[in-house]
């Protein structure tokens, strides 16, 4: 009967001691919840930052190509200055010629 009695008690003992852990898993599942909602969060977050990198690689790539086609404008422009100031100077030794040939008449 004595040991009835001590494997009631120990029973009942891990009864309360198990329903006392069940308790303590509240504050767990709380904790995990909050825990689960804060990587949602992040998830977004994560999400949206790539987008947004994506779109700035987008932009700097435009402006890349922008930058090229200005580059090839102002080159097209000092070749043309060049040609233009190699014309002006042949036009003005031609006019230096004319003078000189009425000035010596």
């Amino acid at each position: 009967m004595n040991l009835t009695n001590t494997l009631k008690v120990s029973l009942a003992a891990a009864c309360v001691v198990a329903f006392a852990g069940c308790q303590d898993l509240k504050p767990i599942q709380a904790q995990i919840d909050d825990l689960k909602s804060q990587v949602s969060k992040l998830q977004g977050d994560t999400s949206k930052a790539a987008s947004e990198a994506a779109a700035a690689h987008a932009a700097a790539n435009s402006a890349q190509s922008a930058a090229s086609g200005a580059q090839s404008t102002a080159n097209q422009a000092l070749s043309t200055a060049q040609a233009n100031s190699t014309a002006i100077e042949a036009i003005n030794e031609k006019i230096d010629r004319m003078f000189k040939k009425s000035v010596s008449k």
